[in-house]
This record gives C-alpha cells, sequence and structure tokens, in this order.
C-alpha cells in the first residue's frame, strides 16, 4: 500500500503500552515520513504534548496512572484543535459517549483483526490530520479577512450574492450618520452613502453588476454634499466564489482618496502656475546638451534678449549667446553648480546687458546642463552710480560752502545719473528768489543762461522749492510751468535740495527716467541736501563761536567794569564831599588802565559850557585844548550829553574827522572811542561822567547801560552829600513862588472845592502813600472831603478836625508828595496856600544846596511859575532843636502826634478826645496815650537835657 501523503510530513505521538501501538507505529515508519514519538504513560504524553508540536495524538484507553480520557481532558484544556484519537479494545457506549462529550476526533474499537484495524486506524489517522488541516486553513483565511476586514484605513462592505448589504465594518459606519443596523438587507447602490446623487448611484450599481456576472468592478464616486466631510472614495468590487465555483458573496472595499485627489488638483494648478510663471518671470531657463545644443528655452526668453524661442534656437549653441568659456566643465563636474557667473550679452536690439548666470547639472530628458540667467543690468548701473555717488559724498565731506557742494553735484551728475544737464539753484533769503549757484556746459547749451528765479511757484524750481516737492517730467514741453519753451531739454527732474535750493537735472531725450534713474536722483539730491545741511550748521557753529568769544570778552570787560563800580559803590559811601566823589570816580575808572582818561564836569550857564570838576588818568592837554560848548550836535561828547541829559556813545572817533574837529584832538591822544554819562538824579543834574578809550568799540551797550546806572548811582551820592549838608547848615535862602498849574494835588481840590487850603508842613511816607495834613478855609471841610475823594491824585482822605468853614483834612495822595521830592535834593517845603486862582509856595534852601538847582526843578515840575520872594534867613537854634527833636521820632509816633495835633487834642477845650484820634488812626485808645506821652517825654528832654545847647537868655537873666 502507498504511503499516505496527508501525514506525510506529520508529527504523530502513540501513547499506550499494548501491541496494538507498537504495531501502528511499525507501520507508520515503513509506510510514511512521519515523525513519530510512542510513550506508554499519561504523563509522559503531557510532557511531549506541552514541550512539542503535534499534529496528531492516538491514545489507548487504559494506560499507567490515567485512563486515555483523562489525558484527553487534559489535552483539550489546552487546544481544541489538535486531532486526538481514542482506541480501546474493550470499548463501550458509554466510553464512547463520555470520549465524544469530551472532545475526541475519533474513537476506534480494535474488536477486528489486526491488519483491518491497522488499515482502518491508518485511514483515520490520516483522515482526522487532513481535517484538522483543513480547517486551521479555514482559520487562518477567517483570520486574514478579519484583518482586511477591520482595517481602519479601508471601508469594506460585505453583499450576498443578490447585490444586498449583509455586513459591513466600522470604517464605513464611520462614513455615515445613519443607522447601519437599519439598511441591513437593502441593495448595496441604495445605501444612505451616495443614494442622494443618481450619478454616483449609477456608478455603484454598474460595478456591483459586474461583480454578479463574476468580474471585478472599480469606481471612482463622491459623496454627496450632504454628507459631513464628504469624501472621494474609489470603489473595488470582487466577487467570492465557493470550490464548486458558485457566486457565494461580494467584497467591496472603498479607500478614501479625498487627500490624494486634492493633491492632484493641487499638482495641476501649481503646474499651471508654473507655466505662467515661467512664461511671466523675468529670470530665463535654458536647457543644453553636452554640445551646447538647446533641448529647451524658456518661453519669456524675451524679456532679456528679445527674442522668441525658436530664433533663440537659430542662432546655434549657447555659446553664441552668452560667449565662450562661460565657466569650468570639470568645477562643474566636480560641485554640481556654479552660482553667480557675471557675463553680458547683447539682445535683438543690440544692447548689452549684464546677466548673473547659474549652471547646474541636470538630466532632464536629453539636457544635461541648466542654466538660470537673471539680468542685472540696471543693478549693475545702480551699483556704479552709488559707488560714484559715495565718492561725492566724500567730497561733500570736504566742501566748506554751499558754492562748494553747488559744483560738486553738477560734477557729478553725469557719472550717478548719466545725465550731461545740470544745475543747482540756491535760496537767497534776503531776496526770497532762487539764484543759479553752478550748471554744466551742456545745461548752458541746451537751455541757455539761467535766470534768477523769484520764490513765488509760478515757475518749475520756483512751485518744486516752495512746495517741497520732487518733479519729474519726461517731456518737459507738457508742463505748464515751464517758463523758457525754447529748451531743448526734454526728460527734466526738478528736486527740492530741503530749505537750500533746487537740484535740476535733465536731458534731451523723451522718456529718460526709470526707477532706477528717479531713485539715483533723489538719493543725489539727499545727499547734497545732508551736506548743504552740515555746512550750514557749521558756519552758524562758528557764527555762535564768534558770538562766544565776543560775549566772553564783553563778559570780560563787564567784569572789569562791574569790578570798578563795586570799587566805585564803596567809595562813594565813605565820600564826605562832592570832591572826595568826583576824584575817587576819575582814579578808579583809569586805575589798572581800565580806561585812558575819565573827567567830570558841570555845566557853567553863564557862558553855556562844560567846567572841568575833576580828572584822572592821562589827558595829555586834551582838557585844555578844548572848549567843550553844550550842543545837541556837533560838539564833543560831553556837550551832547549836557544839552541832552542822555548816554552820549561814540564807537569810532576816526569816523567824521573832518566833520568834527574835537576828533582830531582826540585821536590825537589815542582817544578811539568815548562814552559820555549824565549824572543825573531826580530830574536834577549834578554833572556828566566822560570816559574814554584807547580801542575802538570798546562800549558796547551792557557797558553803556551799565556806566548810565553808574552815572545815576553817583549822581544819588552826590545828592545825599548835599542833603547831608543841608542838614549841617543854619543859614537858609527862603524862596516864595507863585505858580499856576492844575496838576499839583493842592491846586486841584481848592478849584474843585472853590477853597482855600494851606500846607504848613509835615508829610509822612508809608507803604500806602503820602499822607498830607492841610488846612481847610471859607469853605464846609465835609463838601472839600467829598471833592477830595473824586480826585485821581488823592486815594483817601479823613476829616481829622472842623469848625465851621474851617478844620483839617488828612490826605493820601497817589503820587509822591512835593515834599519828599524837595526833601530828595535838600531842600525844605515850608509851607503851601492854594485857591482857586493861585497856589504860593514857600521853600527853605540850606547854603550848600545851589539855589538855581532847585529853582530850576520847580520851574520844570510846573507850567506857570512866578518867583515873587527871597531871603536869607539863621535858623541855628530852632534847626538844632527841631532835627534833635525829629531825629528822636519814629515814624508812627510823628503819625500820632500829627494827627493829635492837627485834630485839636493839645486845644483846650479839646476839639477831639484821645478816643476820637485812636478812632482816626485805627489803633487803640491805651496804645495813642502811650506814644502821646512818649512824644512829650522826647519833646521835653530835647528842651532840657543838660547837653542840648543853650538857650538864649531872657531879659530877665532866666534861662
Amino acid at each position: 500500500m502507498a504511503s499516505s501523503t496527508t501525514i506525510l510530513n506529520s508529527s504523530v505521538l502513540l501513547v499506550g503500552a499494548s501491541n496494538w501501538i507498537k504495531e501502528f507505529a511499525d507501520i507508520l515508519n515503513i509506510r510514511t515520513e512521519a515523525a513519530i514519538q510512542t510513550v506508554e504513560t499519561g504523563t509522559a504524553a503531557l510532557n511531549v504534548f506541552q514541550n512539542g508540536t503535534l499534529d496528531c495524538i492516538i491514545t489507548e484507553y487504559t494506560l499507567d496512572g490515567m485512563t486515555g480520557l483523562e489525558l484527553l481532558k487534559e489535552i483539550r484544556t489546552e487546544t481544541t484543535t489538535l486531532p486526538v484519537i481514542l482506541g480501546t479494545a474493550s470499548g463501550s457506549e458509554a466510553i464512547a459517549s463520555e470520549a465524544i462529550k469530551a472532545g475526541v476526533t475519533d474513537y476506534v474499537t480494535l474488536t477486528e483483526a489486526t491488519d483491518q484495524i491497522q488499515e482502518e486506524l491508518l485511514d483515520r489517522t490520516e483522515y482526522a490530520i487532513r481535517s484538522a488541516q483543513r480547517s486551521a486553513t479555514q482559520r487562518e483565511r477567517a483570520r486574514q479577512f478579519d484583518a482586511i476586514f477591520n482595517d481602519s484605513r479601508t471601508a469594506t462592505w460585505v453583499l450576498d450574492p443578490d447585490g444586498l448589504l449583509t455586513r459591513t465594518n466600522q470604517t464605513a459606519r464611520e462614513m455615515i450618520d445613519a443607522d447601519v443596523e437599519a439598511v441591513i438587507g437593502e441593495p448595496f447602490w441604495a445605501l444612505p452613502w451616495w443614494s442622494q446623487s443618481p450619478g454616483t448611484k449609477s456608478d455603484v450599481k454598474q460595478i456591483v453588476a459586474k461583480a454578479l456576472n463574476g468580474s471585478f468592478g472599480n469606481a471612482v464616486v463622491v459623496q454627496p454634499s450632504h454628507v459631513e466631510n464628504s469624501r472621494v472614495i474609489d470603489l473595488s468590487v470582487r466577487p467570492v466564489e465557493n470550490e464548486r465555483g458558485d457566486l457565494v458573496s461580494i467584497v467591496v472595499e472603498g479607500v478614501n482618496i479625498t487627500d490624494r485627489v486634492d493633491l492632484e488638483q493641487s499638482l495641476r494648478q501649481s503646474e499651471k502656475l508654473h507655466r505662467v510663471t515661467l512664461n511671466n518671470m523675468t529670470d530665463t531657463v535654458l536647457i543644453t546638451d553636452e554640445a551646447g545644443e538647446y533641448t529647451y528655452v524658456c518661453p519669456n526668453v524675451h524679456f532679456i534678449f528679445g527674442y522668441t524661442a525658436e530664433e533663440i534656437r537659430e542662432l546655434g549653441t549657447i555659446t553664441n549667446l552668452l560667449g565662450e568659456d562661460l565657466f569650468d566643465r570639470d568645477e562643474l563636474a566636480k560641485n554640481g553648480v556654479l552660482k553667480n557667473i557675471e557675463c553680458t550679452a547683447t539682445d535683438k536690439a543690440g544692447r548689452e546687458h549684464t546677466l548673473l548666470i547659474n549652471v547646474r547639472e541636470v538630466s532632464i530628458q536629453d539636457g544635461t546642463l541648466l542654466y538660470s540667467c537673471r539680468d542685472i543690468t540696471k543693478r549693475k548701473q545702480r551699483e556704479d552710480a552709488l559707488a560714484t555717488l559715495q565718492g561725492t559724498a566724500r567730497d561733500f565731506l570736504y566742501a566748506e560752502t554751499h558754492q562748494e557742494i553747488a559744483q560738486h553735484i553738477v560734477n557729478d551728475t553725469p557719472g550717478v545719473l548719466n545725465l550731461d544737464a545740470s544745475a543747482v539753484y540756491l535760496f537767497d533769503a534776503d531776496s526770497n528768489s532762487l539764484r543759479p549757484a553752478a550748471h554744466s556746459s551742456t545745461m548752458k547749451a541746451m537751455n541757455g543762461p539761467l535766470p534768477t528765479v523769484h520764490a513765488d511757484g509760478e515757475t518749475l524750481p520756483s512751485y518744486s522749492f516752495v512746495e517741497d516737492n520732487a518733479l519729474f517730467f519726461d517731456d518737459v514741453h507738457q508742463a505748464e510751468k515751464l517758463e523758457n519753451r525754447a529748451t531743448d531739454l526734454r526728460s527734466t527732474t526738478y528736486i527740492p535740495l530741503g530749505n537750500h535750493g533746487v537740484f535740476i537735472a535733465g536731458t534731451d531725450h523723451v522718456g529718460a527716467f526709470d526707477s532706477v534713474t528717479r531713485e539715483l536722483a533723489d538719493l543725489l539730491a539727499a545727499t547734497a541736501e545732508a551736506a548743504l545741511d552740515r555746512v550750514t550748521r557749521e558756519s552758524r557753529l562758528r557764527e555762535q563761536d564768534r558770538t562766544l568769544q565776543q560775549q566772553n570778552e564783553q563778559l570780560t570787560s563787564l567784569n572789569r567794569i562791574n569790578e570798578t563800580i563795586r570799587e566805585i559803590d564803596q567809595a562813594l559811601v565813605q565820600a564826605e564831599t562832592r570832591e572826595e566823589i568826583d576824584h575817587t570816580v576819575c582814579d578808579l575808572l583809569t586805575d589798572d588802565d581800565r580806561f585812558k582818561f575819565a573827567w567830570i564836569g558841570a555845566v557853567d550857564p553863564t557862558t553855556d559850557t562844560v567846567d572841568p570838576r575833576a580828572w584822572a588818568g592821562s589827558d595829555q592837554g586834551y582838557l585844555d585844548s578844548q572848549s567843550f560848548t553844550v550842543g545837541k550836535s556837533g560838539v564833543e561828547p560831553v556837550g551832547q550829553t549836557a544839552a541832552t541829559n542822555e548816554v552820549t556813545m561814540v564807537t569810532n572817533v576816526a569816523a567824521g574827522l573832518r566833520d568834527e574837529l574835537w576828533r582830531k584832538d582826540a585821536l590825537a591822544r589815542d582817544f578811539l572811542s568815548v562814552l559820555s554819562i549824565p549824572l543825573v538824579y531826580n530830574d536834577l543834574t549834578h554833572g556828566v561822567l566822560t570816559v574814554y578809550a584807547t580801542t575802538q568799540d570798546a562800549f558796547d551797550e551792557t557797558a553803556n547801560a551799565v556806566l548810565a546806572e553808574l552815572g545815576e548811582t553817583i549822581a544819588s551820592a552826590l545828592s545825599a552829600i548835599e542833603r547831608k549838608n543841608a542838614l549841617l547848615t543854619t543859614s537858609v535862602t527862603r524862596l516864595e513862588f507863585v505858580i499856576d498849574d492844575p496838576t499839583f494835588v493842592l491846586s486841584q481840590l481848592a478849584q474843585a472845592a472853590a477853597c482855600t487850603l494851606s500846607y504848613q508842613g509835615g508829610v509822612q511816607q508809608s507803604t500806602e502813600g503820602s499822607y498830607v495834613f492841610v488846612t481847610v478855609e471859607d469853605a464846609s471841610v465835609k463838601d472839600v472831603a467829598e471833592a477830595a475823594s473824586e480826585l485821581v491824585a488823592i486815594d483817601d482822605v479823613h476829616q481829622i478836625s472842623a469848625d465851621g468853614e474851617s478844620g483839617v483834612l488828612r490826605l493820601r495822595l497817589t503820587q509822591p508828595f512835593l515834599a519828599l521830592e524837595l526833601a530828595d535834593h535838600g531842600a525844605v517845603f515850608r509851607e503851601a496856600t492854594a485857591n482857586p486862582t493861585a497856589t504860593t509856595l514857600v521853600i527853605e534852601i540850606p547854603d550848600s544846596i545851589d539855589v538855581r538847582m532847585i529853582t530850576q526843578l520847580i520851574r520844570e515840575m510846573f507850567s506857570t511859575v512866578e518867583l515873587r520872594g527871597k531871603q536869607t534867613l539863621d535858623q541855628a537854634m530852632e534847626h538844632d532843636l527841631y532835627s534833635k527833636f525829629l531825629e528822636k521820632l519814629t515814624e508812627r509816633q510823628l503819625e500820632v502826634i500829627q494827627t493829635a495835633y492837627y485834630s485839636g487834642f493839645f486845644e483846650s477845650p479839646r476839639e477831639s478826645t484821645g478816643e476820637d484820634v485812636a478812632e482816626t488812626l485805627g489803633i487803640s485808645p491805651p496804645a495813642f496815650y502811650k506814644h502821646a506821652r512818649t512824644v512829650q517825654r522826647k519833646l521835653f528832654a530835647t528842651l532840657f537835657d543838660e547837653h542840648s545847647p543853650s538857650i538864649a537868655p531872657s531879659p530877665d537873666g532866666v534861662k
């Protein structure tokens, strides 16, 4: 008998010690090539089972230690697919039933002859092994199908032979929102995945029909728009047949190719965009073989070379276009690419272009070399222009004037802009015009002489400057504001240079300004404007330096003058006589060569000349050589100052040398500048101070002002000396004036109230104003007070006393009273009487004061003045007692006692009580009485103090 092919390569385990086991093992070894193992016990069998791979186990029922049935049960706990055949010679239905229940593969009863049993056992073993192998194959196929069916990348549907849905995987379920279980049993083409689209439904039905006929089908369908995240699905349909070739099912697989479709669409769009880009980009791509023959010419080749693709091919090899020896072939082979090769090429119109070329090794159809060409002609022009402009900027750094910069602009315009006609206008602020500062010869040849242009915006240069607007014309003849219609200029630009002027450049060609030229023109103008700004700034800085230097010199001079003035101020404080003041001032002004010469003079009214009073320095006989006549012009500065009472400054004595004779004498003594200062205080002149210097412009405005103030200080000191002398003298001159001037406050009030007013001396100056006591006669005191309150010159009026048609008023004046002004000059305003028609003034002038000066002061103060009387008095004792008494009183005490006196407090009976006076003064009664007693005590102390001057004896010999 032939060996069994089923168990030919199988592994069989025989379990038992019976003879039929051993005989069957021999048969298997003889008739098959199976791997046969024999064990006698169940335990050994389990060990082989657990440690090896078996295709079949044949065991007898009776074993040592366990039964074959128990062995079966142990094996079935591990596997249900391993064939196990149980054989027994003493079988029964109970054993067979229990074996079948335990999962035995076959049960053999050993009751027949041994040979027959061995053959049957061999057949059953082969059948068991074959059945197990077939089941294993089916299980493997089922697992494979499940793996494919459950693939998350593929939607799978299983249809019955009629095309009805029987099963679908999770991926397919996720493609729709509908309940899939509800559509089981429905035709595949009517399912929700595509039933809403008639065209798609028809395509699906066609491919299912192909599968029903036993053929494969394929279709790409698009899910309808109502499906969320609509997809593009690639459907493939294949029939499934059994062993007899009958159709048992249909498997439909769907792959989501939405991304692939989108990618293909993007690629098609990219390809289209690539074609459009190649046709429109300015770079040109050429591909050649090793011989230089063109295999590809970019459609946009005309952008650079002006040729069509066909014309490029007709030129021959690429060396005819780009030249020979463009690159080293060995170097290209080594690197694979060569970049930024610069060369020149000529286009169809004969224009030369500068190209930047990249060469790369490729393998595209028959082409091996790819050339990428970029036109950098404008960039090269710009680089060359920028190099020239850089040199221009360096030249600008060394230029020191606007004119130099203008000339540099014109000289470098051809190199920067490739334009030969150029000009620069500079703005003249004084004339408000633009004047031509520099121009090229070509500009003059094309346009003629350039005129000066008024900055009114009416011409092109003026408009560009005023509006700060750069103008570019392809043809300037089309501009409305073109003034010179005969010009040969065509393409022209006008660019403002900030506040400095306008840059003009042009040519006789139309349309010469491209974007690069415009940019370079703006850049050239901006560089020039910055240079002009720098020159202006440096010029201002230099001017500031000069000004600072002058100011420093002036400050130094002023410091010297201030030092002199401080010294003079100190000397004035210590001086006790007018002569000491005069000499000290002159000495200090000429000390340490501060000034060459200084002198003080006074006007002699009899000769109308200025007589020297004191001098110092080096006059070299100058005072003796001149007669200093008083006059407003044509005389020595001291005479002009005496005439005008104003400072006279001569900065250059040499100027007008032949017009004024004094200048010759001054120059002969090196007096190059002169300053004459009036010594005036409170409108009274105390002389003239004149200072001479050995340099021109020695006295600036500051020195002028400072020395003028010094003149006032000197005059004030002189006035103080006079007042001091006035206090020390007992001899006075009494002057009586009659004035008719409505500006005098007492005259105003007398006229307004139609009364007579008298002032008997006594005035008090406070922060609120001047207080004056006046006696009213021939009118009601109340009416006079009301009239006084209406006058602007009177700030406040207070009635002190009243007795019928007379009384006393205290007036507070808004302006200083005449008594105060006279006191500043050493005179005493003794009394005044005013009525509606005239006013009489009585003034006492100490012997040390010039009567003419006081008389002049009165005449200058009032419009109509008549001197009625003049007499000399000796007031030794009266003056001495009065002065000592006043020195002891405070201002407040004097105010209190004057108010009490004029109020009638000291009359008997009293006209006013102490309370009335206190109320008038705004103080308490105790304070008033305290002041009154203090004043009385000081008065008696002055009269009776033993150290006081003796009172002249009376006729009775009583002191």
